[in-house]
């Protein structure tokens, strides 16, 4: 794919991505700062508001995901901007608890139901493969967040109230703008209903299991921005400046590298080989991280950044195996609904990731590293089977309902504009029943 895509429908998502991504990384640096330093509130207070407002937005996606499915995805996505940016820009006004997590919950809300709203759209106008431009819109994402964080940087180091309202501003400004972008693209004709039970991203049970695999292997995002620089810190001889080196690593290595990473896997059984191999490269990078302790500076920081190469493409593998079952297979007409579903195991390793890994990794130390580690290979090792038993469902996902199968085995054909008209028995009651 084109470092720029062709004018089109793919360049109007991948500029929206890309201004989004620029706002999410002003707040990602520097948004809990804002509200520890800026508006002085506790740091348990902003914990336990961002921790509920997660758990929350968790089941969200879902329901919006089936109303862009039945009533447009591009709308649908371009409200979820729109809540999300005037959500954020009442971070201006929450002085208290309470206030500040209506806002963030507001906003945390919004976000997951853009995501399941926006996967329509990249199933729609991603070509033939709609998951290798899901690939390219990640490497946008980066480097929207690395820019943003640069950005957010002159907020923190100045560190006034005006600099840190001016950061929320352009975060909720970004958003805003992203919305706007999506009047270029095309409209999306809503997949019409076939019928039968109305969230049946919630009885399929293999794309369950599935959602539940993926979501463990996801606190492996936490395992960098949590456990590496509390271990950094508090167990290693490693300079604090490695914190940036080890983000910065992983960034430029997904820019460069994601694509690529997903070319090979093209076929859900590719996708559960690629957990497999994420599974153990998370388990060798865990290890050589448990090993930093105890060493050296240089030998402590040759290791972390080592540990960190090989953390990283391990991500590329998970990123690439999600991105292929989580769209293979689910139905063209319940994209958003089943992609909401498989968001909901990303939003528990993020409400519950940094939990996890600070009691294994930081307060039991070494052996929790190997632990995580062990959690990762085995669920690296159980996708295959997951993988295997939801393509043996396939059928039953793809295919309708038994009751619009009757229905349209039933219904008698309209003739041409040419054919003369006929004489026919009156319909029978089955025939006269309007489609559900």
């Amino acid at each position: 794919m084109p470092l720029v895509p062709e004018p089109g429908p793919q360049r109007v998502l991948a500029a929206s991505n890309f201004v989004y991504t620029v706002g999410s990384g002003l707040y990602l640096t520097a948004g809990v700062l804002y509200f520890t330093e800026a508006v002085r509130l506790p740091a348990t207070q902003v914990g336990l508001g961002l921790g509920i407002a997660g758990v929350l937005s968790l089941a969200v996606g879902i329901a919006v995901g089936h109303l862009a499915d039945r009533h447009g995805a591009r709308g649908v996505y371009a409200v979820t901007l729109v809540v999300q940016a005037l959500a954020t820009a009442g971070f201006l006004l929450a002085d208290s608890f309470w206030l500040f997590a209506l806002a963030v919950g507001t906003a945390m809300g919004a976000k997951a139901a853009g995501l399941a709203a926006r996967s329509p759209l990249i199933r729609h106008y991603g070509g033939d493969r709609p998951q290798a431009f899901r690939a390219y819109l990640r490497a946008v994402t980066n480097v929207g967040i690395s820019l943003g964080a640069l950005l957010a940087g002159w907020a923190v180091q100045v560190g006034t109230l005006p600099a840190y309202r001016l950061l929320v501003i352009g975060n909720a400004v970004a958003f805003a703008a992203s919305a706007a972008i999506l009047i270029h693209l095309p409209r999306v004709t809503p997949v019409p209903t076939t019928g039968g039970p109305r969230w049946i991203a919630l009885r399929d049970r293999p794309y369950l299991l599935l959602t539940a695999l993926d979501g463990i292997m996801a606190v492996q995002f936490k395992v960098l921005t949590v456990a590496v620089p509390l271990w950094l810190v508090t167990a290693t001889t490693a300079p604090r400046w490695l914190i940036s080196g080890t983000m910065l690593t992983n960034t430029v290595i997904v820019i460069v590298f994601q694509m690529r990473a997903s070319r090979g896997i093209d076929s859900p059984t590719a996708g559960g080989v690629a957990y497999r191999r994420a599974g153990v490269a998370f388990l060798v990078s865990c290890s050589l991280i448990s090993l930093s302790a105890g060493i050296p500076a240089w030998a402590a920081a040759a290791l972390l950044m080592t540990a960190m190469v090989i953390h990283t493409i391990g991500e590329l593998w998970h990123s690439a195996a999600g991105f292929e079952v989580s769209f293979a297979l689910a139905p063209r007409h319940a994209t958003g609904q089943y992609l909401g579903v498989f968001g909901l195991g990303a939003g528990l390793a993020e409400a519950l990731g940094p939990a996890l890994l600070i009691a294994l990794c930081i307060t039991w130390g070494r052996p929790g590293w190997y632990v995580v580690g062990a959690l990762f290979t085995l669920t690296g090792l159980a996708a295959p089977f997951a993988v295997r038993w939801a393509q043996h469902h396939e059928h039953d996902r793809q295919a309708p309902p038994p009751a619009a199968r009757k229905e349209a085995a039933t219904t008698p054909s309209t003739p041409g504009p040419s054919a003369p008209p006929t004489s026919s028995p009156a319909p029978s009651p089955l025939r006269s029943r309007p489609r559900p």
